[in-house]
């Protein structure tokens, strides 16, 4: 399955400098050279931008369609 834009993924890493942590959602905003890489946009559930950063494909991954979501406080970075 391809990622492209507009799709919700799921980190597959911590990126402790934002404060993100592996299954955290995000948004593809952006798709480079074929699924290369992507930019994606993280934000908390009031809707404000967290980090928006270029992530290699092997970074994310397609959320799956038994996956449940799930909620976590933000811990500064």
């Amino acid at each position: 399955m391809s990622i492209k834009e507009l799709d919700t993924v799921v980190l597959a890493q911590d990126i402790a400098e934002h404060g993100l942590e592996r299954g955290d959602i995000g948004v593809v905003v952006h798709v480079y050279k074929n699924g290369v890489a992507y930019e994606v946009e993280f934000m908390t559930g009031a809707g404000g931008t967290i980090a928006v950063l270029t992530l290699e494909a092997k970074e994310v991954r397609p959320i799956r369609k038994q996956e449940i979501l799930h909620a976590r406080e933000m811990v500064s970075a």
